[in-house]
């Protein structure tokens, strides 16, 4: 880990225990930890934790067809084999978020790392697609602990637009798995069947929890750990969720991600069997979509973010996939008469991008409500996210394998409720709450230290 200097007096308090998320005053804006930062390797280390979601679905992706005929099961039936790894990381972080704000955040995230590994090793030799789906089920609850715990040791770090600008750099590197994910898959299908995908997946989380143990200091110093059991993290997280504006970024953020979802789930389908694609061309197509995804959200962290308020970005962001759910939808319909997988992939790669506008933004704005409980918040935002994307994750093949329209279906549908949530529930345009901008303001009072 870096080193680091002497932390600089705080120009705000935290928040006493008194004081609810549901009517934050600018004192909860204020960085806890405004000079701490991590170094490159950390950073690489918390974009892999990020990662491991992605690579846990997206290198199985184009295995999914092969599953179906391997283990004689119908496509919707092994379709739960995403859903239930999926449904694990919600319910997983809604335990997992709480204890590490009770206990730090390594331990939890060590425990849940191991059995993340047993819990792949033993999918790669499930006889049945039963047994599969179950273990794919512990596989994602245990797994939960990366991406909920990478989100808290940010909010521990960083506030404010560095906060956001910072998620926008783990999206550079996570973002990378998504692309290399399914191109990984397709070669490994060319030298192992399905369940060779899943090795791999076993060597990735074991070098990670080497990297985790031995490498990721505590950052949640004992004295702001919560106390209290089960009880006082229910309070909690109820607490957070009647703040309705965190409310609102929480659910924005989960309906956009069901519609990301949408289309993870239903592609390999939608371009193998309905496009005729192989393997190796879905990879390619997913991959090149992902990249759009980076492109745009390291446009959001280094272009836009400090120079354009965060609500603004992400209501443009949310307008671009409104608009390109839509036109798959249409094209998808037969509005606008036979269409072919070239009109189809343009039409999920600017949704995919416009991504790199919504998911970053809406994660720093509603991590800002709660400083005071970063682990409980960031179980929030997970768990909203994936137990939508694990309801729209069946939805798209409902239908059969011979229509996308499910899929363009879910995801227009996703993308307008993401937009009323964002006006209803946020409403950017009142004043009166503290902003990404007001916690900037509070950080710069601090003198930054220097890390090597």
């Amino acid at each position: 880990m870096p080193e680091r200097g002497p932390a600089p007096a705080p120009s705000k308090t935290a928040p006493s225990k008194d004081e609810s998320p549901s009517n934050p005053s600018p004192t909860l804006a204020a960085p806890l930890t405004a000079a701490r930062r991590t170094g490159l390797l950390v950073t690489f280390i918390l974009g892999g934790l990020t990662a491991l979601p992605p690579l846990s679905m997206d290198m199985y992706l184009p295995a999914l067809p092969t599953v179906t005929t391997v283990l004689n099961s119908p496509a919707a039936t092994v379709q739960l084999t995403l859903t239930a790894c999926l449904a694990g990381m919600a319910l997983g972080q809604l335990v997992i978020g709480p204890m590490s704000d009770k206990w730090g955040r390594r331990r939890p995230l060590l425990i849940g790392m191991v059995v993340y590994v047993l819990a792949t090793a033993i999918c790669a030799f499930a006889p049945t697609v039963e047994l599969l789906i179950a273990f794919r089920l512990l596989q994602g609850l245990a797994g939960a602990a990366a991406i909920v715990i990478a989100r808290a040791v940010v909010r521990d770090l960083y506030d404010g637009v560095e906060m956001a600008r910072f998620f926008s750099t783990l999206m550079l590197i996570s973002g990378v798995a998504p692309i290399i994910a399914p191109l990984i898959g397709g070669q490994v299908l060319r030298f192992a069947d399905w369940r060779g995908v899943f090795v791999v997946l076993t060597v990735v989380g074991a070098l990670l929890t080497l990297l985790v143990w031995r490498k990721l200091d505590e950052t949640l110093p004992p004295e702001r750990r919560q106390t209290g059991g089960v009880g006082a993290a229910l309070r909690t997280m109820r607490g957070l969720f009647a703040d309705r504006v965190f409310a609102g970024y929480t659910l924005a953020g989960g309906f956009a991600f069901a519609a990301l979802f949408a289309y993870i789930s239903a592609s390999p389908f939608v371009v193998q069997e309905i496009y005729g694609a192989s393997a190796q061309t879905f990879s390619l197509l997913f991959g090149v979509n992902s990249l759009g995804l980076i492109a745009v959200g390291q446009i959001n962290g280094k272009l836009l973010v400090g120079r354009v308020s965060l609500d603004k970005v992400l209501g443009y962001g949310l307008a671009v996939i409104t608009a390109a759910s839509v036109a798959l939808l249409l094209m998808t319909a037969g509005v606008f008469g036979e269409v072919g997988l070239f009109a189809i992939c343009a039409g999920l790669f600017v949704l995919m991008s416009a991504m790199g506008l919504v998911l970053p933004n809406t994660n720093a704005q509603a991590l800002m409500r709660a400083p005071h409980a970063a682990g409980s918040a960031s179980a929030l935002l997970g768990t909203s996210s994936f137990l939508v994307g694990a309801v729209a994750s069946p939805l798209v093949g409902i239908a059969g394998e011979d229509t996308a329209v499910p899929m363009a279906l879910v995801q227009a549908t996703c993308s307008f409720l993401a937009v009323f949530c964002f006006v209803v529930l946020c409403r950017p345009w009142r004043g009166g709450r503290p902003t990404a901008t007001l916690t900037a303001a509070a950080a710069a009072t601090a003198a930054p230290t220097t890390t090597t």
